[in-house]
Protein backbone atom coordinates (compact mmCIF):
# COMPACT_ATOMS: atom_id res chain seq x y z
CA UNK A 1 0.00 0.00 0.00
CA UNK A 2 1.35 3.15 -1.11
CA UNK A 3 0.17 5.69 1.90
CA UNK A 4 1.39 8.77 0.47
CA UNK A 5 -1.35 7.98 -2.36
CA UNK A 6 -3.88 8.78 0.06
CA UNK A 7 -5.83 12.12 0.05
CA UNK A 8 -5.72 14.66 3.44
CA UNK A 9 -7.70 12.24 6.23
CA UNK A 10 -8.54 12.39 9.81
CA UNK A 11 -9.72 9.76 11.94
CA UNK A 12 -12.73 11.03 14.13
CA UNK A 13 -14.09 10.16 17.15
CA UNK A 14 -17.44 11.80 19.17
CA UNK A 15 -19.08 10.46 22.42
CA UNK A 16 -22.13 12.01 23.37
CA UNK A 17 -24.38 13.06 26.59
CA UNK A 18 -26.62 9.28 26.24
CA UNK A 19 -29.27 11.31 24.78
CA UNK A 20 -30.86 9.60 21.33
CA UNK A 21 -30.14 13.00 19.57
CA UNK A 22 -27.18 13.52 21.06
CA UNK A 23 -25.51 16.29 22.15
CA UNK A 24 -21.40 16.03 21.89
CA UNK A 25 -19.57 16.05 24.81
CA UNK A 26 -15.91 15.00 23.57
CA UNK A 27 -14.48 15.17 19.63
CA UNK A 28 -11.22 14.25 18.55
CA UNK A 29 -9.67 14.31 14.90
CA UNK A 30 -6.20 12.52 14.10
CA UNK A 31 -4.76 12.89 11.28
CA UNK A 32 -3.36 10.00 9.27
CA UNK A 33 -0.14 10.95 7.18
CA UNK A 34 2.08 9.02 5.54
CA UNK A 35 0.73 5.69 6.87
CA UNK A 36 1.34 6.61 10.79
CA UNK A 37 -1.20 8.84 13.16
CA UNK A 38 0.05 12.19 13.69
CA UNK A 39 -0.70 13.62 16.95
CA UNK A 40 1.11 16.70 16.84
CA UNK A 41 -1.77 17.99 14.59
CA UNK A 42 -4.27 16.44 15.80
CA UNK A 43 -7.65 17.75 17.46
CA UNK A 44 -9.91 17.14 20.67
CA UNK A 45 -12.02 19.01 22.58
CA UNK A 46 -14.62 18.86 25.26
CA UNK A 47 -17.83 20.20 25.20
CA UNK A 48 -20.44 20.78 27.93
CA UNK A 49 -23.68 19.59 26.24
CA UNK A 50 -26.73 21.72 26.37
CA UNK A 51 -28.86 18.57 28.14
CA UNK A 52 -26.91 17.07 31.16
CA UNK A 53 -24.74 14.06 30.25
CA UNK A 54 -27.11 10.44 31.41
CA UNK A 55 -26.14 8.47 34.23
CA UNK A 56 -25.20 5.48 31.37
CA UNK A 57 -22.99 7.77 29.13
CA UNK A 58 -20.87 8.69 31.99
CA UNK A 59 -20.39 5.24 33.36
CA UNK A 60 -19.22 4.50 29.70
CA UNK A 61 -17.12 7.66 28.82
CA UNK A 62 -16.29 9.16 32.59
CA UNK A 63 -17.33 12.47 31.48
CA UNK A 64 -19.34 13.73 33.71
CA UNK A 65 -21.43 16.61 34.44
CA UNK A 66 -19.07 18.26 36.71
CA UNK A 67 -15.78 17.58 34.63
CA UNK A 68 -18.04 19.37 31.40
CA UNK A 69 -19.34 22.82 33.75
CA UNK A 70 -16.22 24.25 33.18
CA UNK A 71 -16.09 23.21 29.10
CA UNK A 72 -16.78 25.80 26.53
CA UNK A 73 -20.52 25.43 25.06
CA UNK A 74 -20.50 23.65 21.20
CA UNK A 75 -21.45 27.49 19.62
CA UNK A 76 -17.52 28.35 21.06
CA UNK A 77 -15.46 25.35 19.36
CA UNK A 78 -17.75 24.94 16.73
CA UNK A 79 -16.00 26.95 14.02
CA UNK A 80 -12.31 25.37 15.12
CA UNK A 81 -13.68 21.98 14.23
CA UNK A 82 -15.33 22.72 11.29
CA UNK A 83 -11.99 24.52 9.90
CA UNK A 84 -9.87 21.57 11.37
CA UNK A 85 -12.06 19.35 9.42
CA UNK A 86 -12.47 20.98 6.31
CA UNK A 87 -13.49 19.34 3.10
CA UNK A 88 -10.79 16.41 4.13
CA UNK A 89 -11.93 12.69 3.84
CA UNK A 90 -12.65 11.55 7.54
CA UNK A 91 -12.99 7.53 8.80
CA UNK A 92 -14.58 6.37 12.11
CA UNK A 93 -15.40 2.85 13.24
CA UNK A 94 -19.51 2.31 13.04
CA UNK A 95 -18.92 5.54 10.71
CA UNK A 96 -22.08 6.42 9.39
CA UNK A 97 -22.96 7.27 13.66
CA UNK A 98 -19.93 9.75 13.97
CA UNK A 99 -21.13 11.38 10.93
CA UNK A 100 -24.75 11.93 11.20
CA UNK A 101 -23.97 13.12 14.91
CA UNK A 102 -21.17 15.47 13.38
CA UNK A 103 -23.51 16.67 10.22
CA UNK A 104 -25.99 17.60 12.87
CA UNK A 105 -23.69 19.53 15.09
CA UNK A 106 -22.31 21.13 11.81
CA UNK A 107 -24.74 21.46 9.00
CA UNK A 108 -22.67 23.04 6.67
CA UNK A 109 -19.38 20.89 6.83
CA UNK A 110 -19.51 18.00 3.59
CA UNK A 111 -16.04 16.05 4.03
CA UNK A 112 -14.74 14.93 0.86
CA UNK A 113 -15.17 10.77 2.14
CA UNK A 114 -16.52 8.51 4.99
CA UNK A 115 -14.55 5.66 5.23
CA UNK A 116 -16.15 3.44 8.12
CA UNK A 117 -13.65 0.88 9.45
CA UNK A 118 -15.89 -1.54 10.85
CA UNK A 119 -17.23 -2.06 6.79
CA UNK A 120 -13.54 -2.57 6.00
CA UNK A 121 -12.90 -4.95 8.83
CA UNK A 122 -16.07 -7.22 7.39
CA UNK A 123 -14.43 -6.90 3.90
CA UNK A 124 -10.96 -7.81 5.50
CA UNK A 125 -11.57 -10.27 8.29
CA UNK A 126 -13.24 -13.49 8.77
CA UNK A 127 -14.09 -12.80 12.62
CA UNK A 128 -17.10 -13.79 14.86
CA UNK A 129 -17.57 -9.97 16.16
CA UNK A 130 -15.81 -6.62 14.40
CA UNK A 131 -15.99 -4.18 17.61
CA UNK A 132 -13.23 -1.93 18.37
CA UNK A 133 -12.39 -3.90 21.48
CA UNK A 134 -12.70 -7.40 19.37
CA UNK A 135 -10.60 -6.04 16.26
CA UNK A 136 -7.95 -4.93 18.68
CA UNK A 137 -7.55 -8.28 20.43
CA UNK A 138 -6.91 -9.73 16.90
CA UNK A 139 -5.03 -6.92 15.22
CA UNK A 140 -3.05 -6.52 18.10
CA UNK A 141 -1.67 -2.85 16.86
CA UNK A 142 0.46 -0.65 19.27
CA UNK A 143 -0.95 0.66 21.54
CA UNK A 144 1.60 2.77 23.81
CA UNK A 145 1.39 5.85 22.63
CA UNK A 146 -2.52 6.10 22.74
CA UNK A 147 -3.96 9.34 25.42
CA UNK A 148 -6.79 8.70 28.03
CA UNK A 149 -8.31 5.25 27.96
CA UNK A 150 -11.08 3.11 26.25
CA UNK A 151 -14.29 5.20 25.07
CA UNK A 152 -12.55 8.78 25.67
CA UNK A 153 -12.72 10.32 21.51
CA UNK A 154 -9.01 10.45 21.48
CA UNK A 155 -8.23 6.86 22.23
CA UNK A 156 -11.04 5.43 20.32
CA UNK A 157 -9.65 7.48 17.30
CA UNK A 158 -5.83 6.65 17.85
CA UNK A 159 -7.22 3.24 18.34
CA UNK A 160 -9.28 3.31 14.92
CA UNK A 161 -6.21 5.34 13.14
CA UNK A 162 -4.24 2.41 13.88
CA UNK A 163 -6.61 -0.58 12.71
CA UNK A 164 -7.35 1.71 9.60
CA UNK A 165 -3.38 1.62 8.70
CA UNK A 166 -3.53 -2.40 9.84
CA UNK A 167 -6.15 -3.08 7.27
CA UNK A 168 -5.34 -1.09 4.60
CA UNK A 169 -1.55 -2.88 3.93
CA UNK A 170 -4.48 -6.14 2.74
CA UNK A 171 -5.15 -3.94 -0.25
CA UNK A 172 -2.99 -2.37 -3.23
CA UNK A 173 -4.43 0.76 -3.67
CA UNK A 174 -6.74 3.71 -2.15
CA UNK A 175 -9.95 3.12 -4.41
CA UNK A 176 -10.18 -0.50 -3.07
CA UNK A 177 -10.48 0.79 -0.06
CA UNK A 178 -12.46 3.31 -0.69
CA UNK A 179 -14.79 0.62 -2.28
CA UNK A 180 -14.95 -1.67 0.56
CA UNK A 181 -15.31 1.04 3.37
CA UNK A 182 -17.06 3.60 2.26
CA UNK A 183 -21.42 2.88 2.86
CA UNK A 184 -23.50 3.47 0.14
CA UNK A 185 -25.46 7.21 0.45
CA UNK A 186 -22.40 8.41 2.42
CA UNK A 187 -19.70 10.64 0.99
CA UNK A 188 -16.78 9.37 -1.57
CA UNK A 189 -19.10 6.38 -2.04
CA UNK A 190 -18.21 5.02 -5.49
CA UNK A 191 -20.95 5.74 -7.84
CA UNK A 192 -23.04 2.52 -9.44
CA UNK A 193 -21.83 0.93 -12.58
CA UNK A 194 -24.79 2.45 -15.33
CA UNK A 195 -26.48 -0.36 -16.81
CA UNK A 196 -25.92 -0.44 -20.64
CA UNK A 197 -29.03 0.47 -22.66
CA UNK A 198 -29.92 -0.74 -25.65
CA UNK A 199 -30.11 2.64 -27.59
Amino acid sequence: MNFSSWPELLVVDVEGNGEATPDLVEVAALPVRNGQPDKSTAGAWLTKPRRPVTPFAARVHGLTNAVLESAPGWEEIAGTVHTLLGTKWIAAHNAHVDYRVLKAHLPQWQPAGVLDTLRLARATYDLPKYSLDALLEHVQPDMSQAPKQRHRATYDAWATAQLLIAMARHYDTWDQIVAAAVPPGLPGAPKPEEEPTLW
